[in-house]
């Protein structure tokens, strides 16, 4: 390889914290303090690239934290080597690559021997006659500098597995493109494959991006999966994935509305996440399709053009989930589909989800359906809210199957209710309708009644202070020096969507004061949390920090955990003063990740009896404040039921002459 062509390896600041174990606070106080901190090789003002070799020689002479994993070498490499554009093509060649080896370990042993030259031009010919699936997937062909990544790869696998190197080389994609793909979350696409496919089933994705739907039904029960996407990056990943997860997987790229690869073939199950408002669609060139068995699409939803496509494609009796805007339910351009679907009985259940997407923002409906064998003919729809517990899903379905009794949350909605002017199959409409009557308001105000008289006795006695200041003051840095003291934070790869059998306590759970709702499958490093425990988000929207009551889950990614020594440190007195350093930082109306350095973060110095007088004062303001906020949700939920229930009838005003009822 010529040395115009050597790439280097590159990091952000954000890589660098990472990698460091540091917020990027840390590392921009770095640059800030050390006039020897590399200089930037490329990237902009805002966001400098550094040599990933530079930053090791430098973090070494100044004993800093700092670990590179051979999977970080080869993702930071490629990161230094790729535009944003080209990113997601080589990292599906490494996964072709991956693939290739786990298959054909003495072929790619054979190739590896070879010169770069020889390597490069070698190697999309051999993977695409070892690794039929990918097809026309591979049918460009790597440029000479990939030769370095490729066997930097290949020497990563050896080390971690090639699943595992793959897996996080998708990881780290999706975290620089999370708004240019839209993933699934595993959490829905469980739900979605265990209501539709049964063991040995035939799947189709026929929207499947990086294949996060196949993926989860690849190995538990689909017996073949397929797919097709329009990004051809997108479609080599998704099949690499399914590969390398011992799935038997064939995956297409083409636009699955303008050009099916699968026409006229018929599976046992669908599942789809279809991009929400596509409106390029093709109306007009696909105005006769035969798919549009129910009406023809408006040009305004796109939505219902994905459903009936995905129903062309399941045999009779086959089942369809399919995620869709929660507008999609009752837009008056819709509705003569709707009504077709509910007619025939194809349309056998609507499901709310929780929100999904970067910023929380879409909150789907999951419909069900079913292509009509005219033997079943149901009589009802199933309507579900599960946006506050997904599991609610599975639940009501099986029970709506069985016949049993629906839980509460779901209903099921004779469909002749349905067929009026509107066909509106919104979820929360149908369920506030039956709840209507269900005297829930004066069980919620009695609560609220309680929970205010229990206010005022949790607070503490507290009395004015003569002089303010002059106290003797020390730092966590110096808490941490004596071992007061000590800091931890998660592994870095550590993932808390999987599902596996350990609770983790998350950083979204210490912010809203939520108790422990991650999983994990215990991954190497994994720290246990322990009453006393003190937790603050490394980079909190709001001054939070958590105590530990009772031990037992992992401690999550994005936290910093202080845990002291009782006998010099009161947990609760360096909480109270943790939240009162946060909260004076937020007073700049920036970052507080830019703004403090936790070690930085000054307390009294105190005997150890006056700071657990000081602690079981803030330990008494924080429980106040918990009780407040459970006092402030039901009087949200009073004044809604209030506001609903006066205005459906089943509330009126107490006349002077009668008493309350309540």
């Amino acid at each position: 390889m010529n040395k115009s062509e050597a790439w280097v390896a590159t990091v952000a600041v954000g890589d660098i914290a990472r990698l460091a174990g540091v917020g990027r606070a840390a590392v921009s106080n770095w640059r800030r303090r050390f006039p020897d901190f590399p200089q930037p090789v490329g990237g902009s003002s805002a966001s400098p690239l550094f040599a990933l070799g530079d930053i090791e020689a430098w973090t070494t002479r100044h004993d800093k934290p700092f670990e590179v994993t051979p999977r970080d070498r080869v993702w930071q490499l490629l990161r230094g080597a790729s535009t944003d554009l080209e990113l997601g093509d080589r990292i599906g060649h490494l996964g072709a690559l991956l693939a290739f080896m786990a298959e054909n370990p003495g072929r790619w042993k054979a190739l590896a021997d070879e010169p770069d030259a020889v390597l490069v031009r070698c190697l999309a010919e051999r993977l695409r006659a070892a690794e039929p699936e990918f097809g026309d997937l591979l049918a460009d062909r790597p440029n000479h500098g990939v030769a370095a990544i490729v066997r930097l790869t290949a020497a990563a696998a050896e080390v971690d597995g090639h699943r595992a190197v793959f897996d996080f080389l998708c990881e780290r994609y999706l975290e620089v493109h999370s708004r240019r793909h839209t993933v699934t979350p595993e959490t829905v696409a469980a739900i979605m494959i265990a209501l539709t496919t049964a063991p040995g089933d035939r799947l189709l994705d026929p929207a499947c991006g990086l294949g996060t739907l196949l993926l989860a039904g690849a190995l538990p029960r689909a017996s073949k999966v397929c797919g097709q996407d329009i990004n051809r990056a997108a479609a080599r990943i998704a099949l690499a994935r399914l590969l390398l997860h011992g799935g038997d997987a064939r995956v297409a790229t083409a636009d699955s509305l303008r050009c099916d690869a699968y026409s006229g073939e018929l599976f046992d199950a669908v599942v789809c996440s279809p991009p929400f408002g596509d409106r390029s669609r093709g109306h007009d060139d696909l105005a006769g399709d035969p798919r549009w068995e129910y009406g023809l699409p408006p040009r305004g939803e796109p939505e219902l053009a994905w459903v009936q496509h995905c129903l062309a494609h399941v045999r009779p009796g086959g089942r369809v989930a399919i995620l869709m805007p929660a507008a999609a339910s009752a837009r008056r351009s819709g509705r003569r589909i709707r009504a077709n679907l509910l007619r025939t009985g194809t349309l056998c259940g609507v499901i709310s989800l929780p929100p999904t997407g970067p910023s929380g923002a879409v909150a789907p409906d999951l419909w069900l359906l079913r292509r009509r064998d005219d033997l079943v003919r149901p009589s009802d729809l199933l309507v579900v809210d599960a946006r506050a517990e997904p599991g609610l899903a599975e639940r009501a379905w099986r029970a709506y199957l069985s016949g049993l009794d629906l839980p509460t949350g779901s209903r099921a909605v004779p469909i002749a209710d349905l067929l009026d002017g509107d066909v509106d199959i919104t979820p929360a409409v149908h369920l506030a309708a039956a709840g209507a009557a269900e005297p829930a308001f004066s069980p919620v105000l009695e609560s609220l009644r309680v929970a205010v008289a229990e206010l005022v006795p949790i607070l503490p006695t507290l009395t004015v202070s003569a002089s303010v200041g002059g106290r003797a003051m020390t730092t966590i840095g110096e808490l941490v020096r004596s071992g007061a003291v000590t800091i931890r934070q998660a592994p870095m790869a550590m993932r808390t969507d999987e599902d596996g059998p350990i609770l983790v306590l998350t950083a979204r759970d210490v912010r809203l004061g939520h108790p422990a709702s991650g999983t994990a499958r215990n991954p190497p490093g994994a720290v246990i949390l322990r009453a006393g425990d003190v937790l603050v988000p490394l980079a909190p929207r709001a001054p939070a920090v958590h105590v530990v009551r009772e031990g037992g889950p992992l401690l999550g990614p994005r936290l910093y955990l202080l845990r002291a020594d009782p006998e010099q440190v009161d947990a609760y007195f360096l909480a109270g003063f943790l939240r009162t350093a946060r909260r004076c930082g937020d007073s700049g109306g920036s970052s507080l990740a830019a703004r403090i350095d936790i070690r930085r973060i000054r307390l009294p110095r105190l005997p150890i009896a006056e700071q657990r007088r000081y602690g079981d004062a803030f330990r008494q303001l924080m429980a106040f404040e918990v009780r407040l906020r459970e006092a402030m949700t039901l009087g949200e939920e009073l004044v809604g039921r209030g506001i609903q229930g006066l205005g459906d009838g089943s509330l009126r005003p107490v006349s002077p002459d009668q008493p309350a009822s309540w």
